[in-house]
């Protein structure tokens, strides 16, 4: 008589555990920052049509590292479930809490139950108005959400990154010494990161009801320089990427991209 295989439900999800956080740990890091007028998100890549970070709603930022043609479907889905909820109700009642609990009971899902794991970790932020705090929402592979006060490093050496922004990070900070330490981190004792190498954009209070604006390269080359004159809050549309329409037509623009690069 054939015995039935049996594996112990332990041991599948260590093995589901360990098999996402390769996946993740071979993409390249992505920090995010609170600083003085908003929320910043750096992250190293390389890539100047396939973006890791990208606007939501008006004042919710998606950003993810891991297998691209994964995060790249949970940030369309986040885009259209933020675009329906304001059309139905308001603007005012997308908020980054329930989004990050939707994607955190999407990802337990697929983790549970589907043979193979989102090789994902994504972050969903959220520009504090009105007096209430900016959020950061860090969501795991398993599904596990981290609501982060000050800042949060995905991918690649998270821990050592981590480290290196704690040790540096300041709550009053302008916007162009945010980003020298957020680059600092990334790049570590051993590397000198490039405009050319990563991907910068923030949520800023100074611009206007759509927060969200990439910093073109230009401008990341005057602020990696050290110029003290770079204010890039200043007059809020500077270098802002916008869209014939609302965040769904951001989402169509770069969800057409057919490629599929290496994790990260």
């Amino acid at each position: 008589m054939t015995m039935p295989f049996y594996v112990a439900p332990e041991q599948v999800m260590k093995d589901r555990a360990e098999y996402a956080q390769k996946g993740i740990a071979r993409g390249r890091s992505l920090v995010a920052t609170v600083y003085a007028d908003g929320v910043l998100i750096v992250a190293e890549n390389p890539s100047r049509s396939l973006h890791k970070i990208s606007e939501i709603y008006d004042r919710i930022a998606f950003a993810g590292v891991g297998k691209y043609n994964e995060y790249d479907q949970l940030r369309v889905a986040g885009v259209r479930h933020a675009d329906t909820k304001g059309f139905a109700f308001s603007r005012e009642d997308v908020d980054a809490r329930s989004l990050a609990n939707l994607y955190a009971q999407f990802l337990g899902n697929v983790f549970t139950h589907e043979m193979k794991p989102l090789e994902v970790e994504i972050l969903v932020a959220e520009l504090g108005t009105g007096g209430r705090p900016d959020q950061l929402y860090h969501i795991a592979y398993e599904g596990t959400i981290t609501d982060e006060d000050r800042f949060a490093v995905l991918g690649g050496e998270a821990e050592t990154i981590a480290e290196r922004v704690g040790a540096d990070w300041r709550a009053d900070r302008d916007l162009g010494e945010a980003i020298r330490a957020a680059v600092r981190a990334l790049g570590g004792p051993d590397r000198s990161l490039t405009s050319t190498d990563l991907e910068v954009a923030l949520l800023s209070r100074q611009n206007g009801r759509r927060t969200f604006r990439r910093v073109t390269n230009g401008e990341l080359d005057t602020v990696l320089a050290g110029d003290p004159g770079a204010a890039l809050d200043a007059g809020g549309d500077r270098g802002r990427r916008r869209t014939s329409g609302g965040p769904d037509d951001e989402a169509a623009a770069e969800g057409a991209v057919d490629a599929e690069p290496p994790p990260g």
